[in-house]
């Protein structure tokens, strides 16, 4: 009588079957799970900013910053850093570039970064948003967040 002391070719072949069915199904996963906590962050990030900028038109007497928000960081006093823009599933990359405008319609370039009406005479001055005219991954244009 012979001892089986191994695996045979076609028990291999069935381990390793699954092996990658199993890889395929957690990098999809994987890569979901990773575009929407950019998602989130950028979420996260424009909340965090504009409660910057609520703070800082308390602390100016109802007036916004002029500039494209390199005030909010001076001497740390707000924040010490413009938060960075991660957009999921867009041509963008991950950067904090703030561009502003004098008008809601002017300052959405879609490059990327933050867009902020800096326009005394705009009514919607302070106004900031996502400067992407892309989805988000619930089908919401980040720029009318």
């Amino acid at each position: 009588m012979r001892i089986k002391n191994a695996f045979t070719l076609i028990e291999l072949m069935i381990v390793v079957a699954i092996i990658g069915i199993l890889a395929a199904v957690s990098t999809a996963k994987f890569s979901d799970l990773i575009a929407k906590s950019k998602d989130g962050s950028t979420k996260g990030a424009l909340s965090s900013i504009r409660s910057t900028l609520a703070i800082y038109y308390s602390d100016n007497e109802g007036h916004y910053p002029v500039d494209n928000l390199t005030c909010l960081c001076a001497e740390n006093k707000y924040t010490n850093m413009i938060p960075i823009v991660k957009l999921a599933k867009t041509p963008h990359s991950e950067i904090s570039l703030v561009t502003t405008g004098s008008s809601t319609s002017a300052y959405i370039t879609d490059s990327g970064g933050w867009a902020y009406v800096n326009d005394i005479t705009n009514p919607g001055w302070g106004l900031i948003a996502v400067n992407c005219s892309h989805s988000d991954l619930n089908g919401d244009v980040w720029s009318l967040f």
